[in-house]
């Protein structure tokens, strides 16, 4: 469960969409900040809000979740039912491979403020077969930490389209349990 749950968060980050192409190099390069800030998601204590809506998923009405990231622990609450899981060190370094052979393309975009914080917005892009993905992404420019992103996901076919918007918060993060 635990696994799934990483891939999950992971996922709706950018991970799972990303990690296909033969462009690793300009990837690795214009895409650190990004790649970065998500793995501080990780390791920082951390508790994101995120929406999901995809015709899909409940006839396409929107789905909450939150994750919280505290001293190697994780919890993910889907429907107000909080899950704990640990979080694995092995995955973590598995998900760093995969952004080393990733075929996506960022750009730095402007600087704008998110909740009185400064910081980086960077745009996203990713295509592999059946898959095609953009995201803006805020990244604190003080911190390195990711604040906020907001997602398209095409999986084309009768799966279609997806909508990922998330905020980050890194203070006063408790257990839910």
């Amino acid at each position: 469960m635990c696994r799934s749950i990483q891939l999950t968060i992971f996922g709706l980050v950018l991970l799972g969409s990303i990690f296909c192409g033969s462009s690793a190099a300009y990837a690795a390069e214009s895409c650190q900040p990004v790649f970065d800030s998500l793995m501080k998601v990780t390791t920082t204590p951390s508790h994101s809000y995120m929406t999901h809506t995809a015709p899909f998923l409940r006839g396409g009405k929107p789905q909450s979740s939150e994750t919280i990231y505290l001293d190697g622990k994780m919890y993910f609450n889907v429907d107000g039912k909080w899950t704990k899981g640990d979080v694995n060190p092995e995955d973590v370094e598995q998900e760093k491979e995969a952004r080393a052979h990733s075929n996506a393309t960022c750009q730095l975009v402007r600087t704008e403020s998110v909740n009185g914080e400064v910081a980086a917005v960077y745009s996203l892009h990713s295509e592999s077969p059946g898959h095609k993905e953009d995201e803006q992404v805020w990244i604190s420019k003080n911190k390195g930490l990711l604040l906020r992103f907001e997602q398209d996901v095409d999986l084309g076919g009768k799966v279609g389209k997806e909508h990922r918007s998330a905020r980050f918060e890194y203070g006063n993060v408790r257990p839910p349990m």
